[in-house]
């Protein structure tokens, strides 16, 4: 099994609905974002999939929710736009972006501070 890894990042402003204490009113964060997808075998340029193909599928996801305020953007109007959600989002969205039955996601991590993260994969 091969593992290909990417990191990116983004900025964004969210408030936590329902949640008692401070992340309750507006704040932000610079979001760290790390994909891991994988597969099984190579294409014929001895790859799972080109690194540049890779991170313009992520960057087309991640682009919609730089410099936003989360929860005005679906499906975050609806949920919590929690570090956990938004891995789950980043994860699904990107599943479906790569399309390819060769190649699965691993995991989503986002990290919403130097210290704290939450990973999402199936």
């Amino acid at each position: 099994m091969y593992t290909l890894v990417v990191n990116t990042h983004f900025s964004s402003a969210h408030k936590l609905r329902g949640y008692q204490g401070e992340c309750e009113e507006l704040h932000g964060h610079n979001w760290k974002v790390v994909v891991r997808v994988s597969g099984e075998t190579l294409d014929h340029l001895g790859m799972v999939l080109d690194f540049k193909v890779l991170k313009q599928k992520i960057n087309d996801i991640v682009q919609k929710l730089d410099h936003s305020y989360l929860n005005e953007i679906p499906p975050f109007d609806a949920i919590s736009p929690s570090s956990e959600n938004i891995a789950c989002y980043l994860f699904k969205e990107l599943k479906k972006a790569i399309n390819d039955e060769k190649i699965s996601m691993s995991q989503v991590k986002v990290w919403e501070s130097e210290n704290y993260a939450a990973i999402y994969s199936e």
